[in-house]
């Protein structure tokens, strides 16, 4: 927003709106007090004290404190403010209303400078003094081309399941929306957010009663994919299938650096270097400093084993919890049966694409765990009023 809004920057907004709304619930600490002891919230505050605990016996502590924790605040705060609002049915579907409006923005944004004034924001090397433009945020806007194909995985299955099952024009608007989102995510050339997006069309495929023709509609997708696919933006894509093409060394690169990322990770293997600091680790170590392509590795790196199997421990809470819900919605309302299915799909896919994306300091597992909480809480409490 600063970007967007000449002067906003100088009030810290951001800053301002987390102090407002934290002492608001300190206000309401003896009504929201019984929702920390959900699942998530004990695994996530054992994985917090563990990060305490550690601090004195991790390589930089002094990084983490200066630069990291403050980022690390930012992220998990859509975990806590999550849970802790959205305590009513409406409050939550409007929250998720702003969230999908909000992402689709992101992408529609570049999309539409892309087209009209060729816009791209970011390129990759090809070799040879070669480069490929690359579709990224907006430039008022902070995401690479794999985070922007990130957040178009993200919202389809909210837009497939929310919108489909409605009238005639909603399926049209929807389909021209796929459409848009899809051409977009071509533009990024994000081969991890293809495979992000094979496993959202694998379980809307296996939830289909459709299936034949979810058969067709994906084999004129994929052909029309092929057809307006420039040649660097084919030979991306097929690197992740072929070693014949002209970008499968980046591809075999990327497994690489996987791999020399848990040989770092396992160099300081009880209580890692430090949050946040895996460039640093990197420098250090390697005398370069590249971003984390896996989350789990980049865990590995700055919390240790211990950190890993805390953290570990966390995103199976939220697992179980959707699991467990999931299950229950089959007698709640629509809306829930609907909104744990998704959950439940974008679950497998950030565990997939955790693969290939950092994210301890990111928001996206933890605002998962947020509404999977405020979800269940809310359903539960539906189904006992029912009752």
């Amino acid at each position: 927003m600063p970007a967007r809004i000449s002067g906003l920057g100088i009030i810290r907004p951001t800053v301002l709106l987390f102090l407002v709304i934290s002492f608001l619930l300190v206000l309401q600490r003896e009504k929201i007090a019984y929702k920390f002891n959900q699942p998530i919230f004990k695994a996530f505050t054992a994985f917090v004290l563990m990060l305490i605990i550690t601090l004195p016996f991790v390589k930089f502590p002094g990084s983490v404190l200066r630069e990291n924790v403050s980022i690390f605040i930012k992220a998990v705060v859509f975990l806590y403010f999550s849970a802790l609002i959205l305590d009513t049915e409406k409050r939550l579907k409007l929250s998720l209303l702003v969230f999908v409006g909000c992402q689709v923005f992101r992408v529609l944004e570049p999309l539409y400078l892309n087209v009209t004034s060729g816009y791209w924001g970011s390129s990759t090397y090809l070799g040879g003094a070669e480069f490929a433009n690359r579709l990224s945020g907006a430039p008022a806007d902070i995401i690479n081309p794999n985070e922007l194909g990130f957040v178009i995985v993200t919202v389809i299955p909210f837009l497939h399941y929310f919108l489909m099952p409605r009238g005639f024009m909603v399926k049209v608007m929807y389909l021209a929306l796929l459409t848009l989102l899809l051409y977009a995510l071509i533009l990024t050339m994000s081969r991890g957010a293809f495979l992000a997006l094979i496993v959202v069309a694998w379980f809307i495929f296996k939830e289909s009663k459709r299936k034949v023709l979810l058969v067709v509609f994906g084999i004129i997708a994929v052909m029309a994919a092929m057809a307006v696919m420039n040649d660097n933006q084919r030979d991306r894509y097929l690197s992740l299938f072929s070693s014949e093409t002209k970008q499968s060394s980046s591809a075999e690169g990327r497994v690489t650096g996987i791999i020399n990322e848990f040989k770092l990770g396992l160099s300081r293997p009880i209580f890692g270097f430090g949050l946040g600091t895996t460039a640093e680790a990197k420098f250090n170590t390697w005398g370069h400093s590249k971003a984390s392509h896996n989350m789990y590795g980049e865990i590995l790196i700055e919390t240790g084993l211990v950190g890993l199997f805390f953290f570990l421990r966390f995103i199976l809470s939220v697992k179980k919890e959707l699991k467990w819900n999931l299950d229950l919605a089959s007698t709640s309302s629509e809306f829930y049966k609907i909104l744990f299915k998704v959950l439940n799909i974008v679950f497998w896919m950030f565990a997939v694409y955790s693969i290939n994306y950092w994210g301890l300091s990111q928001y996206y597992w933890y605002n998962l765990a947020g509404l999977a909480i405020a979800a269940s809480l809310l359903m539960n409490a539906t189904t006992k009023q029912e009752a």
